[in-house]
């Protein structure tokens, strides 16, 4: 009868650590999961943000090379190279 007993008990225990690590395994999964939702909203506000800047920039560089690079003639530069 005391086998019995130290059986269920230990079967028992191991129940409980088992439901006890899977709740620490969920936890951790929900806190990682808020962790890269939190990385991912900041990342898409920061590429939010820098987009127009960053297309403003390349366009103001490449009117700067277009006014550079042009001959006179039209189209310009790139479509109207004279080799002799």
């Amino acid at each position: 009868m005391a086998w019995r007993q130290l059986f269920l008990a230990s079967c028992l225990s191991a129940a409980v650590l088992l439901t006890t690590e899977n709740r620490q395994k969920l936890c951790a999964d929900e806190l990682r999961r808020e962790y890269y939702k939190e990385q991912r909203n900041e990342f898409e506000n920061f590429v939010e943000e820098k987009s127009p800047e960053q297309e403003e920039r390349s366009q103001e560089a490449i009117e700067q090379w277009c006014q550079w690079h042009y001959d006179g003639l039209y189209p310009s530069y790139l479509y109207n190279r004279h080799h002799i």
